[in-house]
């Protein structure tokens, strides 16, 4: 008698397949994508640009006494000048100076106290400093981050930057 060889018959694996991996790795893409859109939304600083006009126009609805501004004109070289008032005052003063806290720092605190005194004595408490920044085409961002900097230190409210020049300021920028 002969013996007949088996069939071999292969073994029939499970058809199920394990996904536990794959919704791992979905839910850390998801996530991951989640984080990257969150930290790639701009942040951005809310400014109030005035009309061409600061002394008149769209502020309150009507005209700014002159000596509430402080205009900060911002050169090349980490250099600030500033003046009180409209640069056609006669009495108008002239500073150079620089970025330290005993410089810009000092200065712009001891504006806001001499206009809010002003004010007062006018009856007007609540009205402040106006601020006006004028960074020049020679001026490097860093400056102009370092003035906004200053505004928040010293707690100016009210500020603007313009990239208008008067005549007068132009000629002020280049004899500096």
């Amino acid at each position: 008698m002969e013996i007949l060889p088996k069939k071999v018959r292969s073994k029939k694996l499970s058809t199920r397949v394990d996904l536990t991996a794959m919704v791992s790795i979905s839910f850390l893409l998801i996530i991951f994508f989640m984080v990257t859109i969150e930290l790639a939304k701009p942040n951005g600083l809310d400014l109030g640009l005035p009309d061409k006009n600061p002394t008149c126009g769209g502020w309150h609805g009507g005209c700014i006494d002159g000596n509430r501004l402080y205009t900060i004109l911002l050169n090349d070289n980490d250099q600030i000048i500033t003046y009180s008032g409209l640069l056609e005052f006669e009495n108008n003063v002239v500073k150079e100076i620089d970025y330290s806290k005993n410089g810009i720092r000092k200065e712009v605190f001891r504006k806001k106290n001499e206009i809010s005194e002003y004010m007062t004595a006018m009856g007007k408490p609540k009205s402040g400093v106006i601020v006006i920044i004028k960074p020049s085409n020679k001026c490097n961002y860093k400056n102009l981050v370092d003035i906004l900097d200053e505004m928040k230190i010293a707690n100016i409210n009210t500020y603007a930057i313009v990239n208008e020049f008067s005549p007068e300021e132009t000629k002020l920028l280049a004899s500096k």
